[in-house]
């Protein structure tokens, strides 16, 4: 079951809880259930075994003394970002490191990432980015056609001024 959790998680984050309160644990637990993460606290031999062939490999010298896992099966930045807030409020819980999408990360790099807006929005600044210069260029050949238009229509206005002096 945990090596099935491990093969689908797009986001595992090692902490340390020591020190927590049952009454804290609870929290911290329902905070993480809030965002769609599951909290586990495994036997560090068991996550070692179920860690075998699936992307959690790459951290399986991080399960030693006490690892609570936060897996994520959605958007990976999300894990990193819910459980290093919840380690600011409270500083029982410390982020030792993380595995996403198959790559390890440090707790360093993990704040990095925590730091990044989410999935969607990153994706409307690159549809937006990548609309920019076909919206610029539409614009651009509008406005020589009205250009075009303006120019025709003034022609047209000479012309029979021209014409109406003449007759």
């Amino acid at each position: 079951m945990l090596k099935e959790k491990f093969a689908s998680a797009k986001s595992v984050v090692f902490t340390d809880y020591k020190g927590l309160s049952v009454t804290e644990m609870n929290e911290f637990r329902r905070t993480m259930r809030a965002a769609s993460i599951e909290y586990r606290v495994v036997k560090n031999t068991l996550a070692r075994l179920a860690s075998a062939d699936t992307p959690v490999s790459v951290a399986k010298d991080s399960f030693a003394g006490p690892v609570g896992l936060a897996i994520g099966y959605d958007d990976p930045a999300i894990v990193a970002k819910v459980v290093l807030e919840y380690a600011k409020k409270n500083e029982k819980v410390t982020v030792t490191c993380g595995v996403m999408d198959g790559s390890y990360y440090e707790l360093d790099q993990l704040k990095t990432i925590s730091m990044l807006p989410p999935r969607e929005v990153l994706l409307g600044m690159l549809a937006g980015t990548l609309q920019a210069p076909s919206s610029k260029m539409a614009r651009l050949l509008s406005a020589t056609v009205a250009k075009m238009g303006y120019a025709l229509g003034a022609l047209r206005d000479k012309r029979q001024d021209e014409g109406g002096e003449q007759g």
